[in-house]
């Protein structure tokens, strides 16, 4: 079997000159990767389904222009804190932090120029799988955040197809920290882009959520998913209850919510969401460290943002299972603590199996997804 590879190619130039490269993760067993150096995009994922043809399995734009034009954050690693600050602000150690609001009034990822729209810095990384380091500084008071924090991105890939995201965060003051990744997830036939997800079988391992306010705000402590179209613990088509007249559905125009992962040890990975396309028959597992999981059926897509091949995005065209901390965490001392001070270091580790790869996976469907 080929050994796994790492190559790089130019992908274009930013308006100040600086160039922009495509590095590409091959396992050597049929799995690829292609990173860009720009938001540290996950570009494409090829997989192959259950007759070998590999495709990719997330949503893409054709070129850099589309990327830095893109408001729905494809592919890209989203900070310095991933989903929303209400009102973009917070209190730490007793001063209150600014962040510029770009989503109905609060802050979304970091604000309107989070780590999606950098440039990060790459170097191969050493070892038997192929990887890649990306790595960036945001300077003390970038977006209103508080300390200079430190950022390290590795993605790996093995030989087996299994992909690697670990995040790595220090600062030289305390800052509030939640970072993730924003890949869009379409495991049909072929492949990414080619229409929705609402046929795709979804499990979450998780028996709460988090339900929101109007402006995807966390209300409150966790509710039970039982009894709810948010109850993933079998697996469900997504299709199957996100018309449901539900009034967390019908604010948000599907799903778009954080799910309560179960207590782990620190630095201990544990799967939280299983996904399958039975017409491919790919499989995909989502094991994290982190203690919650947003869910989020691409309400927003509209068909303005076009793939490579020029396919529209339309609504539902794909699924996103961030693995992050909860939003809003530095307004809610009841939320899992977010804050990152000196000294520490903020690790998140987040790996997307594919089962189906290793002929280990069921294929009836029969409770699994």
């Amino acid at each position: 079997m080929p050994q796994p590879r790492l190559t790089r190619a130019p992908f274009g130039t930013l308006p100040d000159g600086a160039p922009v490269a495509r590095w590409t993760l091959d396992s050597g067993s049929g799995v690829r990767a292609e990173v860009l150096e720009y938001g540290g995009v996950l570009h494409r994922l090829e997989v192959p389904d259950r007759s070998g043809r590999a495709e990719t399995v997330v949503l893409g734009l054709a070129d850099l222009a589309a990327y830095r034009a893109d408001t729905a954050y494809l592919g890209a690693l989203v900070g310095r804190y991933a989903n929303r600050l209400a009102h973009g602000r917070f209190t730490l150690d007793g001063r209150t932090h600014q962040v510029p609001v770009n989503d109905r009034g609060h802050a979304l990822h970091g604000g309107p120029d989070g780590f999606h729209r950098r440039l990060w810095r790459a170097v191969p990384l050493p070892g038997p799988t192929a990887g890649l380091r990306l790595s960036l500084r945001s300077r003390d008071g970038d977006m209103g955040f508080p300390g200079t924090l430190d950022v390290t991105a590795d993605y790996t890939l093995d030989r087996h197809g299994t992909l690697r995201l670990e995040l790595t965060a220090r600062t030289d003051r305390a800052t509030p920290v939640n970072l993730t990744y924003h890949a869009y997830f379409h495991l049909g036939l072929d492949g990414g882009g080619r229409g929705d997800v609402l046929a795709h079988r979804l499990a979450v391992d998780a028996d709460a959520y988090l339900p929101v306010d109007a402006e995807a705000i966390p209300l409150g402590v966790p509710a039970p998913t039982a009894g709810t179209p948010f109850d993933f613990r079998t697996p469900h088509e997504l299709g199957e209850r996100i018309d449901e007249v539900h009034p967390q559905l019908v604010a948000a125009g599907g799903y778009d919510h954080c799910f309560v992962l179960p207590p782990a040890r620190v630095g201990v990975l544990r799967r939280a969401a299983r996904l399958h396309e039975p017409g491919s028959g790919r499989r995909m597992e989502v094991w994290t460290t982190e203690p919650g999981l947003q869910v989020y059926t691409g309400n927003a897509l509209d068909g303005s943002l076009r793939g490579p091949d020029g396919k529209r995005h339309e609504r539902h065209a794909a699924l996103c299972l961030e693995t992050q901390q909860f939003p809003d965490a530095p307004n809610r001392p009841d939320f899992p603590d977010p804050v990152l001070r000196p000294g520490a270091v903020r690790r998140s580790t987040t790996e997307f199996r594919f089962p189906h790869l290793s002929g280990t996976a069921p294929e009836d469907g029969r409770g699994q997804a």
